[in-house]
């Protein structure tokens, strides 16, 4: 899968065409926006396939869009901070963001994390079998990019759907956090471990209480598994 529209949205005017004219150039047709509302009206209007989405913007911030979009739709979602702190970092992905850079941009560095989201998305749907794990309560199904649970449609980001089928299609296996940013983010992923924790908090939160036969585990000082008392 390769994306074609590209939602950029910055409040500084130079930065936007800079990016635009880059991703012109790599053939992306490119939207532009400088404030949050905004943002979100073209993000509906429009339909972009990916959004690069920066922190600090009138209106409302990356946060307050990421939140908003994130209610409706998966499109995958790179914010790009000024600040290089954890916290931000960290406040993006729990938000469901799928990824992050600092500023200053570095346009190969996008780029790189632009193909990468869109091979891993595309490489799913693009398979003729059916990718799906099921258990008690839950159906994690990867040709539609979709979670069940009690048979509705939880809305996921693309990264934590990922990690949930990974470990659940490898049941009582104990991954440490360098081996789930292998086989889940990919060599591509500039980050750091701390990412899965993210990633398995949110999902514990949303997977909460709907079965006493499998959970997302933490193993101290190793890392996580899915234990089920289904699996062989």
């Amino acid at each position: 899968m390769a994306f074609e529209k590209v939602l950029v949205v910055d409040d500084d005017p130079n930065i936007c065409d800079m990016l635009r004219m880059h991703l012109e150039n790599e053939g992306y047709s490119v939207i532009l926006s400088y404030d949050g509302d905004e943002a979100l009206v073209k993000f509906n209007a429009l339909k972009p396939d990916i959004i690069l989405l920066d922190v600090m913007l009138p209106t409302q911030d990356g946060w307050q869009v990421c939140r908003e979009i994130r209610k409706k739709s998966s499109i995958p979602i790179i914010m790009i901070t000024a600040k290089g702190d954890t916290f931000d970092k960290v406040l993006g992905l729990e938000l469901g963001a799928d990824d992050y850079v600092v500023k200053p941009i570095d346009v190969k560095e996008i780029l790189a994390r632009m193909k990468a989201i869109a091979r891993r998305v595309g490489t799913a749907q693009e398979e003729s079998e059916v990718k799906e794990v099921r258990y008690e309560n839950m159906t994690v199904n990867m040709t539609r990019y979709e979670l069940r649970v009690y048979g509705r449609v939880v809305d996921t980001p693309p990264k934590e759907l990922e990690l949930l089928f990974y470990l659940a299609s490898n049941p009582n296996r104990v991954y440490t956090r360098d081996q789930l940013l292998d086989e889940v983010w990919g060599f591509e992923y500039y980050g750091d471990s701390r990412t899965i924790d993210v990633h398995i908090k949110r999902l514990r939160e949303k997977l909460e209480g709907v079965s006493d036969k499998w959970s997302l585990r933490t193993v101290w000082g190793v890392g996580y598994k899915f234990e089920s008392d289904e699996a062989d």
